[in-house]
């Protein structure tokens, strides 16, 4: 049996560096990266090591940006102990139980409001990170073409195909960078919130927050790429956010619907090539599971808007369609 070298390393550094030697260990997670999460439990309680190999991950912004998260009245995990050079952190455990598993018609609200406010405070967070900026906006939704549709699907656009999706897309750039730039998570969603007993919630894997539109987190959210919730509800809670948001409250609801709405299109466009790069370049096969609602998205977004059209009939030309109970679902 191979044996786990970057485990055995860890284990060293927590007896002879952090002087911890009788715990359990257990996977707590791995997520999307090379990091990985590892609960270690003692007689009093649980803490999380992160194994970020430094050649492969660079820890300072989840350090940086989980500092800023925590000024802000969030909970993020904190760091007790960082070295740099290995590459593992101790961190505070926030417990095992994302929103996803315990999302439910009667829980919902309560959840949901929490999360809501929670993007409340990081966007008064005033710091200096990368900004969302056009050039990788672009880049994101280049991802729907190359993996999605190229590699996955095998389908080549030809030159009148290419021009009308860029049109699409230059204006999807376009409503995110007129809409008031703040902090953004960037992955605001059921699998990295977790319920916890005091704070709720409890926010991880921040660490590619950037400065952006004020809708993405709130997209993210509400447009869960792993739950779906009927448009009225959706609505219900973004005007909930967009009232009690002192950045939003003087702004046209319908306006901040249509924000809401083609970011939305820009995250799922991205996350459509995300999870087939997940499958055919990382062999995590289990985002392909994910792909039908995220098309679903889409195609919902492109009916509710005249100037969405173009996408519309472009997806339809290529004979992709999405799955109409779960379009239904989103009605």
């Amino acid at each position: 049996m191979q044996t786990d070298t970057r485990l055995e390393q860890l284990k060293i550094w927590l007896s002879s560096e952090l002087h911890i030697n009788n715990y359990t260990i257990e996977t707590a997670s791995a997520d999307a990266s090379f990091r990985r999460y590892f609960r270690i439990t003692t007689n009093t309680h649980s803490q999380i090591i992160m194994d970020a190999p430094p050649d492969k991950e660079d820890c300072k912004p989840f350090v940086h940006i989980a500092t800023l998260i925590e000024t802000a009245n969030v909970q993020a995990p904190h760091i007790f102990n960082w070295n740099k050079e290995m590459g593992f952190m101790l961190l505070s455990d926030l417990g095992s139980e994302p929103y996803l598993n315990h999302l439910s018609d009667s829980t919902a609200e309560d959840l949901y409001i929490d999360a809501i406010d929670a993007i409340i405070k990081m966007q008064s967070i005033k710091n200096s990170i990368p900004a969302y900026d056009n050039q990788l906006l672009h880049f994101e939704m280049s991802l729907f073409e190359d993996w999605y549709l190229n590699k996955h699907l095998n389908i080549q656009l030809d030159k009148q195909q290419k021009t009308t999706l860029n049109t699409m897309l230059d204006l999807l750039a376009s409503n995110a960078l007129q809409q008031p730039q703040v902090f953004v998570h960037r992955d605001y969603h059921s699998r990295n919130l977790m319920l916890t007993e005091k704070s709720n919630p409890g926010v991880i894997d921040f660490q590619d927050a950037v400065l952006g539109a004020i809708t993405y987190d709130l997209v993210s959210l509400l447009k869960d790429c792993y739950i779906a919730w009927p448009r009225n509800r959706v609505i219900k809670w973004l005007n909930y956010f967009r009232i009690n948001n002192p950045l939003t409250n003087p702004i046209d609801e319908n306006i901040f619907i249509r924000w809401f709405d083609l970011m939305g299109l820009q995250r799922h466009l991205k996350v459509l090539g995300i999870f087939c790069r997940l499958n055919y370049r990382d062999n995590k096969a289990n985002y392909l599971n994910d792909l039908p609602l995220t098309l679903a998205y889409v195609m919902d977004t492109c009916q509710r808007y005249d100037e969405l059209t173009p996408l519309h009939d472009l997806i339809l030309s290529l004979n992709i369609t999405p799955d109409q109970t779960i379009m239904d679902k989103l009605q």
